[in-house]
C-alpha cells in the first residue's frame, strides 16, 4: 500500500515551503540563507520517507534515540550527515563515536567527559553542543543558563571532544514570538561564551527553532533548525 510518489511528493512541498521560509527570514534579518542548516528530525520516521527527504536534497538528518538511530543508519546508510540531538546516556557513547558527525545535546560536563574519553581512545574527535535549558524547565535536560560559562571552560579542556556551540530548547508555546526572548538569551550566553576566549572552544553553531518557530529562531540567529512535523507531518508513535 505505500504510495512512494505521494509520499516524495508531499516531502518535497513541504520542504519547498519551509526553505522558501527560512530564505524570507534570513533576507528579513540581514543573514544569508546558505548559513542555515536544516536539520531534518526522523524520530519515528520511517526509512522510505527518510530517503524521500534525502532525494529532495535534505543533507543533515537528526535523531533523538541512538538505538533507533542505528538501526536506520544501517538501511539508509551515510548519504546525509547524521545529528544526535535526543539525550544520550553514557551507556550508549560508543555507539554513537563512527556514526554521528555532530551531537546537540551534551547536557551536563560529565557526559562531555565520557565522549571525550572514548573518542580519544579511538583517536577521534568529536564534534559537541552544549546543551542549555534555557526556560529553566524541571522537565527538560541542559545546564542552567548560569552555568554555561564555567561547564564550557571544562568541556572545552576535554580531549576527545571539539565545543562547537549551543543547543536549546525554549518552553512550549502556541505562538512562534514566545521563543524569541529566550532565543535573545542564548545569543547573550554565546556572546558572553565568546567573551571567554577559550582556546579549544567555538560558539558558532547555533541549534535552536523547530516546526512552530524556526522562522523566529532564523532572524535570532540560529544556524542549525531541528524540523521534523514541518517535513513528514505529525508524528506516527
Amino acid at each position: 500500500m505505500h504510495d512512494h510518489n505521494g509520499l516524495t511528493e508531499n516531502i518535497a512541498a513541504n520542504l519547498s515551503l519551509i526553505r522558501r521560509n527560512i530564505e524570507n527570514a534570513a533576507r528579513r534579518s540581514g543573514r544569508d540563507p546558505v548559513d542555515i542548516t536544516l536539520v531534518a528530525v526522523t524520530k519515528t520516521v520511517g526509512t522510505d520517507a527518510i530517503r524521500a527527504a534525502i532525494s529532495c536534497g535534505v543533507k543533515v538528518v537528526g535523531e533523538s534515540r541512538v538505538q533507533e538511530a542505528m538501526e536506520k543508519l544501517r538501511l539508509v546508510g551515510p548519504a546525509v550527515e547524521w545529528h544526535l540531538i535526543g539525550h544520550l546516556q553514557k551507556n550508549k557513547v560508543k555507539y554513537i563515536l563512527d556514526s554521528f558527525s555532530l551531537v546537540h545535546s551534551v547536557d551536563s560536563y560529565e557526559l562531555a567527559a565520557e565522549i571525550g574519553r572514548q573518542a580519544a581512545q579511538k583517536g577521534k574527535t568529536m564534534p559537541v553542543l552544549l546543551q542549555v535549558n534555557i526556560g529553566e524547565e524541571k522537565s527538560k535536560h541542559g545546564v542552567a543558563p548560569l552555568d554555561a560559562a564555567d561547564t564550557a571552560k571544562r568541556v572545552a579542556g576535554l580531549d576527545g571532544i571539539r565545543l562547537c556551540g549551543l543547543m536549546a530548547i525554549p518552553p512550549f508555546a502556541d505562538d512562534p514570538e514566545s521563543s524569541r526572548p529566550y532565543f535573545r538569551r542564548v545569543l547573550e550566553i554565546k556572546c558572553g561564551l565568546e567573551g571567554l576566549r577559550l582556546e579549544k572552544g567555538t560558539f558558532d553553531v547555533l541549534s535552536f527553532g523547530m516546526t512552530g518557530d524556526y522562522e523566529v529562531a532564523v532572524e535570532e540567529g540560529a544556524t542549525h533548525l531541528r524540523i521534523g512535523t514541518g517535513i513528514f507531518g505529525e508524528r506516527q508513535n
